[in-house]
């Protein structure tokens, strides 16, 4: 006499396996993303208000984080109504800190760096609406007051000299 038929000693087989392997699954998927390097661009998360250097509002951001903390997604939109979204995230294999940014105007970045004295420093090549090869950095510092400060570089010959293309101050909005 059969106690259990094929398919009964398959099922058990199934969830006996499910019981002891799915724990070591879930122990790795609870480690991803959790190292420190992963937290270094915290300190941009947040619903801002952007002003310019002169103190005037330009548009507001919202980042947070997504994807279990393995990125940051931020949504800008400037007084114009124009938006733009990028994608932030440690790139672990790579070991630095890469943007990708699009606007709905046709405008893009892909910009690569890291963390370098408490500033997060991105940097990237493109070609400018004219054809031109250009060079972006962007440096986002966390001050003091909780502002964050986003300055914007451009260099058209490579990086041997640099002018300001944008300096601008993230303060918390309600």
């Amino acid at each position: 006499m059969k106690i259990f038929s094929l398919s009964s000693r398959l099922l058990f087989l199934a969830l006996l396996i499910s019981f002891a392997w799915p724990s070591q699954a879930f122990d790795n998927e609870k480690k991803a993303c959790k190292t420190h390097e992963y937290r270094q661009f915290d300190f941009w998360i947040g619903n801002w208000e952007v002003m310019n250097a002169k103190g005037e509002k330009v548009g507001e951001n919202h980042i947070y984080p997504i994807l279990n903390g393995c990125a940051l997604s931020e949504n800008w939109v400037n007084v114009k109504g124009t938006a733009g979204v990028s994608y932030n995230f440690y790139n672990q294999d790579e070991k630095h800190w890469h943007q990708t940014w699009v606007d709905e105007e046709g405008g893009s970045l892909n910009l690569n760096g890291k963390l370098v004295n408490g500033q997060m420093i991105l940097s990237g090549a493109r070609t400018d609406k004219e054809g031109k090869s250009v060079t972006d950095r962007i440096t986002w510092t966390s001050l003091k007051d909780g502002r964050v400060k986003q300055h914007w570089e451009i260099s058209e010959d490579s990086g041997q000299s640099w002018k300001d293309l944008f300096v601008g101050f993230y303060q918390k909005s309600e």
